[in-house]
């Protein structure tokens, strides 16, 4: 996030000019990506989160590096009435919102069973419980009373929830994997619930990406994190602004209820890659010699 350009590097410029966005988790790592993408991409963007001092700094950074003005906003979203504030003080700040962007989130490592029932209702709460109470925040205060100018579409609202992959069991975060599949059913069902009034629920799963919170966790298990992935690499922060800015768009509306998963095919595969039994003496998958 050091380079000093207002414009995206791939997408066309102005293309959420006029549009307002909130990033929950928004002071540090994705989320913070995220908002230096859609700040670039012509959005008004505001971050959120529970550190006031974090979210100051990084709003000065995304400042710097596109020209534009970053709100902040204090909230713990785990937390109705503070989810309905928040929102509420940015309609108060624009006048409208567009786009929200689900991104706060968080786990803690450890074997399932050693998991207590006090740290399996924090990661509930923060990861499922917040994530319901900014998308319903943002649906009854924002995008349902939105109404066209006379003769447009109606403004409708675009929602994008971030969970984790693999989907296919996620040792030593077993809390995390519980509630991140919740996020996803939840996903599908606002989007069918909300899809009269225009607003579209996606949500994007993502792998293993290379930021500053990966540090907190054991220097084995960073160690073997590019191992599992096909790819074989961890996501950049911006691939994955890249992909919300996708989704905040107005193609976002086509993928309405779905989940793209962004983790280099790790979703398709568990364990090393390549794997052991497919290589040769040399540790690359051999060829077939063909007449």
């Amino acid at each position: 996030m050091n380079e000093p350009t207002a414009a995206s590097a791939i997408f066309a410029p102005g293309m959420l000019a006029g549009k307002v966005a909130l990033v929950t988790g928004g002071g540090t790592g994705l989320g913070k990506a995220t908002a230096l993408e859609l700040a670039r991409c012509g959005a008004e963007v505001t971050i959120a989160g529970r550190r006031a001092e974090v979210l100051s700094e990084a709003a000065a950074e995304i400042g710097a590096l596109t020209g534009g003005d970053v709100g902040v906003l204090e909230c713990d979203i785990r937390e109705p009435v503070d989810a309905r504030r928040v929102v509420g003080e940015q309609l108060e700040r624009s006048g409208r919102l567009d786009v929200l962007v689900n991104n706060a989130g968080g786990q803690f490592f450890s074997p399932a069973e050693l998991i207590v029932a006090k740290g399996w209702r924090a990661v509930w709460r923060l990861n499922v419980e917040g994530m319901l109470n900014m998308a319903e925040a943002a649906y009854e205060l924002a995008f349902e009373p939105a109404t066209p100018n006379h003769g447009e579409p109606r403004p409708g609202g675009r929602i994008v929830n971030i969970t984790l992959s693999p989907h296919h069991g996620m040792p030593g975060m077993a809390h995390s994997g519980a509630a991140r599949a919740t996020v996803e059913a939840l996903t599908h069902e606002l989007a069918e619930r909300w899809v009269a009034k225009d607003v579209s629920v996606s949500a994007i799963a993502v792998g293993t990406f290379d930021t500053e919170v990966m540090v907190k966790y054991p220097a084995s298990v960073r160690a073997g994190m590019s191992r599992s992935v096909p790819l074989q690499r961890t996501g950049t922060v911006a691939e994955h602004a890249w992909l919300v800015a996708l989704l905040a768009s107005p193609l976002g509306a086509s993928f309405s209820g779905s989940t793209v998963t962004l983790d280099g095919a790790r979703d398709n595969w568990f364990g090393p890659w390549p794997p052991p039994g497919l290589v040769d003496e040399s540790g690359e998958v051999p060829v077939e010699e063909r007449r």
